[in-house]
């Protein structure tokens, strides 16, 4: 039987197990795998779609967990989460910086601007709330992305290059505190 299979890549967050549990729940399969494995066993493994969870480092630190670029060059849909997205972000030539400022950290529910135009917002409402967790943040997405939700402190609590299927959230869909969190995951987990 050749099933579809989500892979969960693991950057060291805490809901890495959440985010495998809530693909599942859309009737997906879904594997976690460190973020440690080669990229020729993802090959292998024919992936529908990709996630990268959150992690506590810095992508711009040294020593932070990274990902070959090449990953982005499979073709499949990418979801990055948090951390993940931070780390799309960055290896794709955009920008992540500390918030110094305090205000401009965020941890908790957070009012958040929804554009429909990303698959992931496409039938929620354009404001809810997200439940945010960071210290660093995008002020400048990649070449061929485009902003697709903000917070009042977050210029990029989203970001989307459709033409590529890469798609990034600061926030977290997978916890319960982010209204239709699932039906943002369950786009991202369902053939297009």
């Amino acid at each position: 039987m050749n099933k579809e299979t989500v892979i969960v890549l693991d950057f060291g967050g805490q809901y890495n197990q959440l985010i495998a549990r809530r693909v599942r729940e859309c009737n997906v399969y879904c594997e976690i795998l460190p973020y440690t494995v080669e990229l020729e066993k993802i090959k292998a493994l024919n992936p529908k779609g990709i996630i990268f969870t959150g992690g506590p480092n810095s992508v711009y630190d040294e020593n932070s967990l990274h990902y070959t670029p090449e990953i982005f060059e499979l073709g499949v849909p990418i979801l990055g989460i948090c951390y993940g997205c931070q780390l799309m972000a960055y290896s794709l030539g955009g920008n992540v910086v500390s918030a110094t400022d305090d205000a401009v950290s965020e941890y908790g529910k957070t009012v958040t601007d929804y554009n429909p135009d990303n698959i992931l917002f496409k039938n929620i409402p354009s404001q809810g709330i997200s439940w945010m967790s960071h210290r660093d943040y995008i002020n400048e997405v990649p070449e061929g992305f485009t902003v697709s939700a903000a917070t009042a402190h977050c210029p990029v609590a989203a970001m989307a290059d459709p033409g590529r299927r890469l798609y990034g959230v600061q926030f977290h869909p997978e916890v319960n505190h982010t209204e239709n969190g699932k039906d943002m995951l369950r786009f991202s987990s369902t053939p297009r």
